[in-house]
C-alpha cells in the first residue's frame, strides 16, 4: 500500500494505492448534527472527548466522498450534503460551501470526467450531492455519469416511513431516474474490478458499503455502519439507526473481517481522521493505525 500526502485548503484530500487502483479521500463539505443523535445512549461525558459540541450541542462532520480511479473508469462513492439548501437548514446544519469540485480538480478531475457514482443509500447527507440546480432546474451534479444504488433502498426512500422521511428527499434521486442516469443494483455483487458491493439494512434498508481489494489489502467505505472512527466500539450507534441491536452485530461481523483481513477503515464522516486499520484486542476489536489520506 502506497500512501502520499497533500493537504489543500486544511480539508481531506490525498490518495492510496490498492491494485490497478488510487484511491482518493474526497471532502464535499462540512457539517453539523446533533451529537446526542450522533451516539445514541452514550453518555456526553464519553463522546464529547473527541467530539466536542458547540452551544447548540451539534458535532462537527464531513461529507468525505471516495474517489476510485483505474480500470478506465473514475468513481466517485456519495456526495455529500450538496449546496440546494434554504437558508433555514443551511444554518440548522451548519453546512460549509462545497469543497467537491476543488478537491476532485486537485486529484485531475473534473466533474465531467466523473463515469459512475456509488450511492451508499439516499439519505440527504450521502445523496445530496447527486444533483444540483441549474437555470432553475435539478440536473444530475456529474452528468456524465451513471449512477447506482440499491433498488431495494430506492424503493425504500420513495415511500419512507415517517422517521427517515426528512432524511429522504426526492429532490437528490429522482432527477437520476428522470435523466436515464440511475442504475440499480440488486444484492451483493462485484460491481468492477475488485470493487465489491456489501449489504447492510440496520441504519436503513438496503445500505451498499463499498470495498477496494487487492487480494491482499482492502478499503472499505463504511458508509454510516461505522461513520466516524469514534463509532468501532460495538455499543456506540446512532440515535438515526434504525435496528441498534443489528447494526451492532453488522458491526461486529465487518470488524473482525477487517482485522483478520487486514483492512482499511474509510470513515465518511469523521471530522478528524480518514481512515484506520483495526486488531483484535483483549477488550475487543479496537482501532490500530489512523491513515490520514492528505
Amino acid at each position: 500500500m502506497q500512501i502520499s500526502a497533500d493537504l489543500f485548503n486544511s480539508k481531506t484530500f490525498g490518495k492510496m494505492q490498492i491494485g490497478d487502483y488510487q484511491i482518493f479521500a474526497v471532502e464535499c463539505e462540512r457539517f453539523a448534527l446533533d451529537g446526542g443523535a450522533m451516539f445514541g445512549t452514550v453518555p456526553k461525558a464519553l463522546w464529547e472527548k473527541s467530539n466536542p459540541a458547540d452551544e447548540k450541542n451539534r458535532i462537527e462532520m464531513s461529507a468525505r466522498a471516495m474517489l476510485i480511479v483505474g480500470n478506465g473508469r473514475k468513481i466517485l462513492v456519495d456526495t455529500g450534503m450538496g449546496q440546494k439548501w434554504e437558508p433555514k437548514y443551511r444554518e440548522m446544519y451548519k453546512i460549509s460551501e462545497s469543497f467537491l469540485e476543488q478537491n476532485l480538480r486537485r486529484a485531475g478531475v473534473s466533474p465531467e470526467e466523473i463515469t459512475d457514482v456509488i450511492l451508499t443509500h439516499l439519505h440527504f447527507d450521502h445523496a445530496g450531492g447527486a444533483t444540483k440546480l441549474q437555470d432553475g432546474k435539478l440536473v444530475p451534479t456529474f452528468p456524465n455519469a451513471t449512477y447506482y444504488v440499491q433498488e431495494a433502498n430506492y424503493k425504500w426512500a420513495m415511500s419512507p416511513n415517517a422517521r427517515e422521511k426528512a432524511s429522504y428527499l426526492k429532490e437528490n434521486f429522482v432527477p437520476l431516474l428522470e435523466h436515464n442516469q440511475l442504475r440499480f443494483t440488486n444484492g451483493e455483487t462485484e460491481i468492477f474490478p475488485n470493487i465489491h458491493l456489501m449489504l447492510s439494512h440496520a441504519h436503513t434498508h438496503a445500505q451498499q458499503l463499498v470495498r477496494v481489494t487487492d487480494g491482499k489489502t482492502s478499503v472499505c467505505y463504511c458508509g454510516d455502519l461505522i461513520p466516524t472512527s469514534s463509532h468501532i466500539p460495538l455499543p456506540w450507534v446512532m440515535g438515526y439507526d434504525l435496528y441498534p441491536l443489528e447494526i451492532m452485530e453488522e458491526k461486529r461481523k465487518l470488524l473482525e473481517r477487517a482485522a483478520d483481513e487486514h483492512w482499511i477503515l474509510f470513515f465518511e464522516h469523521d471530522p478528524f481522521k480518514d481512515a484506520a486499520d483495526v486488531v483484535r484486542a483483549e477488550k475487543g476489536i479496537v482501532k490500530n493505525t489512523v491513515f490520514f489520506i492528505n
